[in-house]
């Protein structure tokens, strides 16, 4: 019986030869060959493990899903009970390295555009659509009105995810993230500035 270990990285490889694959020739020319080239292994390793190609796809997304949460949660894990810096980790976890990184921004658009089609993948996004907005107005709910703080988390929701589509598709990424990083953050403390709240609050 194979190892526990040996069978997690063999998926792991399997994984991260589907994001490499959609991010060369899309999600419509990704195939089974072409993740199984780049894993070095045989096709039949992915049915094995994931059912087939839509199995392995969507074990690629919750890959993604993952590693965000995990970034939220190491920044989290630092930001007290402050509700200023809870809504700041949020937002460097959505612009962090990973995330802006090329491999995961090609991977992220061709999810998006599949996900209209696919109730898989459509599924996980709107998991990770409701888990932005959860975690958004938690934190505003400490310092605004119900009505407020869900307005609030809306507008920061779209803007994440409108800064990071128009960065990732533009001619200079890396600055358009960080432009896009800025300009959410500081929509977030002049919401927070005008309800009396500060970085200090606890």
């Amino acid at each position: 019986m194979p190892k526990v270990g040996v069978k997690d990285t063999r998926k792991q490889q399997l994984i991260d030869a589907t994001m490499e694959s959609i991010a060369e020739l899309g999600m419509q020319n990704t195939t089974i060959v072409s993740i199984s080239k780049r894993a070095g292994m045989s096709s039949g390793i992915i049915s094995h493990y994931f059912g087939g190609k839509q199995g392995l796809i969507e074990a690629a997304l919750r890959y993604l899903l993952d590693q965000l949460g995990k970034e939220l949660r190491e920044r989290m894990s630092q930001a007290h009970r402050s509700p200023a810096l809870r809504l700041d980790c949020i937002v460097e976890a959505n612009f962090s390295e990973f995330q802006r990184s090329s491999l995961a921004a090609k991977t992220w658009l061709s999810f998006w555009a599949r996900s209209m089609h696919e109730p898989g993948l459509k599924r996980l996004q709107q998991i990770n659509n409701a888990r932005l907005y959860s975690n958004l107005r938690y934190s505003f709910a400490q310092v605004l009105p119900p009505q407020a703080a869900t307005e609030a988390a809306r507008q920061t929701a779209a803007m994440i995810d409108g800064f990071w589509l128009r960065s990732a598709l533009s001619i200079d990424p890396m600055e358009s993230f960080e432009a896009g990083e800025r300009l959410t953050k500081q929509f977030i403390h002049e919401t927070l500035a005008k309800a009396g709240a500060t970085n200090s609050a606890n």
